[in-house]
C-alpha cells in the first residue's frame, strides 16, 4: 500500500494552524470502493487520491462523501507535487480543470463559485461575536460567519456540519464563495491560526496560503482495516 502525506494548508507566517489533510500521491494502489470508508475511518476533513500525477488527476472525500472541488485539498496538493518535482500549472479534480501555481513556498488555486459546495456566509458586527459563537447561527448546517478585522483582514469561521464536519479549522471552497461575494482582495483568519489569502479574477476566485508537511505515515492508517 502507498503512504499518506499528513500535511496543514493555510498555516500562519509561523508555521501554525492550518487544516489538516492526508494526500496519497499513489492513488490508484486504494481501490475506489474502499476511499470513502477509508476517509471516514482517517478522520481528517479531507482525504486527496491523486490518480494520475502526469495529468494531476485527482479525487477529494470528505468523512461523508466526495467533492468535486475542495479548496484546501487543492491548494495542498499543488504544494506537495510541487515539492516531490510535480510542479502541476493546473489540477484535475472532477469538477474540472483548477489552474494551481507554487509562488515562495505559498501555494495557490484558481476556483469557480459555483463549483464550492453552497456555503452561507453571513457578516457579524465584529471579531468578538465571531468568537464567541458556540456553534452555526441558526442551526445552519454549511455556513460561514465573518467580521472584518481592518480593511483587509476578516476573522471568519465556517460550520459545514452537513459535510460531516463541526468546524472547519481552514476552507477553501468557503473562501471561493466569499471572496466571489466580497469582490475584493483579502486575507481570512479562520480556526486557531489559519491564514488563506483571497483574490477575486473575473468570474473566479484564487486563493492561498502556505504549507506544512507533519509525517509521512504508511497507508492504510490506525483505525483503518487493511
Amino acid at each position: 500500500m502507498p503512504d499518506l502525506h499528513v500535511l496543514r494548508v493555510f498555516c500562519d507566517p509561523a508555521g501554525a494552524g492550518g487544516n489538516p489533510l492526508g494526500v496519497v500521491l499513489d492513488g490508484l494502489a486504494v481501490a475506489a470502493e474502499r476511499r470513502q470508508g477509508d476517509a471516514a475511518a482517517i478522520g481528517f476533513s479531507e482525504i486527496v487520491y491523486v490518480d494520475d500525477r502526469e495529468s494531476a488527476a485527482v479525487r477529494i472525500f470528505t468523512p461523508t462523501l466526495e467533492l468535486p472541488f475542495a479548496g484546501h485539498p487543492l491548494v495542498g496538493t499543488s504544494w506537495l507535487l510541487d515539492r516531490e518535482g510535480d510542479s502541476p500549472s493546473e489540477l484535475n479534480p472532477p469538477a474540472g480543470p483548477v489552474p494551481a501555481r507554487v509562488d515562495s513556498g505559498e501555494a495557490y488555486v484558481i476556483g469557480r463559485p459555483e463549483w464550492a459546495p453552497p456555503f452561507e456566509w453571513t457578516e457579524l458586527s465584529s471579531p468578538a461575536e465571531v468568537e464567541g459563537l458556540d456553534g452555526p447561527p441558526g442551526g445552519h448546517d454549511l455556513i460561514g460567519v465573518y467580521a472584518w478585522i481592518d480593511d483587509s483582514t476578516v476573522r471568519a469561521r465556517v460550520f459545514p456540519l452537513r459535510l460531516g464536519i463541526a468546524e472547519d479549522e481552514a476552507t477553501g471552497a468557503a473562501a471561493v464563495r466569499l471572496g466571489a461575494q466580497l469582490r475584493r482582495r483579502f486575507t481570512i483568519h479562520q480556526g486557531h491560526g489559519s491564514q488563506i489569502r483571497v483574490r477575486p479574477i473575473d468570474d473566479a476566485v484564487e486563493i492561498g496560503g502556505r504549507v506544512q508537511l507533519d509525517e509521512v505515515r504508511p497507508y492504510p492508517c490506525p483505525g483503518v482495516d487493511a
